[in-house]
C-alpha cells in the first residue's frame, strides 16, 4: 500500500503539526506543509523535518476568499496531494475548497463535537457546566465543525480548570488522537 501524499495547513505553531510529524508511518507521508500566516512558527518545524513548507499570505487577496483558495488548490494539486489535514489553520474554507477537495479535508478541533463547534471552546465547556470535554477529528464540510467525526478523545474537567489549563490537556489529547485518526483515514482512502 502507497502512503497518502498529505499537506497539513497551519497558521500558527504548528503543535499539532509536530505530532503529525513525528508518527508519520506507514499510512501517510507529509509532502508539503502550507501557512496562510507569513513567519508561522510551524513552517520552520517544517523545514526542521525535511518537508517543503510554503507561505501563501491570504492578506493580498483582500476579501476574496475563493480566489485566496484557488491559489491554494493549485499548489496542492501540483504537488499530488491526495489528503488534507488542517493543524490550526485560521481560516473559515468556502464552499468552492470544501466541495473541490470533499473527503479529504480533515481537521481537528478541541471540544466534544457536535458540542462547541466554533472558537472559545474551553471557555464555553466551563460556561456550560461541562464534567468532560476532549478534542474530535472531523471531515470537513460547508458548515463549519459538522462534517462526520472521525474520533474524539475525552477527558474529565477538574473543578479548578481554567480556559488556559483546558486548553493545554485537551491539546496533549489533540497530539495522541490526530495522528491516529489521519492514519486509520488515509489507510482506507481509494
Amino acid at each position: 500500500m502507497s502512503r497518502k501524499r498529505v499537506c497539513v495547513l497551519i497558521s500558527g505553531r504548528g503543535s499539532n503539526l509536530q505530532a503529525l510529524l513525528d508518527a508519520e508511518q506507514d499510512a501517510y507521508e507529509i509532502v508539503l506543509v502550507v501557512s496562510n500566516v507569513p513567519g508561522a512558527g510551524g513552517l520552520a518545524r517544517a523545514r526542521a523535518a525535511g518537508v517543503e513548507a510554503l507561505t501563501l499570505d491570504h492578506k493580498p487577496f483582500g476579501k476574496d476568499r475563493e480566489a485566496f483558495e484557488r491559489e491554494l488548490n493549485a499548489l496542492l494539486r501540483a504537488r499530488h496531494v491526495e489528503l488534507i489535514a488542517l493543524a490550526g489553520f485560521m481560516r473559515v474554507l468556502t464552499p468552492y475548497f470544501v466541495n473541490a477537495w470533499a473527503g479529504r479535508l480533515i481537521n481537528i478541533h478541541p471540544s466534544l463535537l457536535p458540542k462547541f463547534p466554533g472558537t472559545k471552546t474551553h471557555e464555553r465547556a466551563l460556561a456550560a457546566g461541562e464534567s468532560e470535554h476532549g478534542c474530535s477529528v472531523h471531515l470537513v464540510t460547508e458548515e463549519v465543525d459538522a462534517g462526520e467525526i472521525l474520533g474524539q478523545a475525552r477527558m474529565p474537567i477538574s473543578a479548578d480548570d481554567t480556559p488556559d489549563s483546558l486548553a493545554a490537556r485537551v491539546l496533549t489529547l489533540e497530539h495522541e488522537l490526530y495522528p491516529r485518526c489521519l492514519a486509520e483515514y488515509a489507510r482506507h482512502l481509494r
